[in-house]
């Protein structure tokens, strides 16, 4: 690896050191959801969902689809899911 790649993976584990970024994207585990949904399953404040969904967007975590006035958001690829079920087998040992 380069120190390009070296960067950009630490960059990757930074978005995952967070535990509400962590809910957003087990809430979305199951498929895809509006803000209001993960709201009301992660249990805090659309504003500050909102902010979290930024960031995972802008760090190609999520992915959003638009109908009418919705937004719904879904987790990017299958990768993602592998990152987070390789995590929990983890500390589950």
């Amino acid at each position: 690896m380069d120190d390009r790649e070296y960067e950009a993976l630490a960059d990757l584990f930074k978005i995952f050191s967070n535990s509400t970024r962590l809910q957003i994207l087990h809430a979305l585990v199951e498929g895809e959801k509006s803000v209001t949904d993960i709201c009301e399953e992660v249990g805090m404040q659309q504003s500050a969902i909102s902010h979290q969904l930024s960031l995972l967007k802008q760090n190609r975590l999520v992915k959003t689809r638009r109908e009418g006035k919705s937004i719904y958001y879904s987790l990017l690829d299958s990768h993602i899911l592998t990152i987070i079920k390789q995590g929990l087998d983890h500390i589950n040992e």
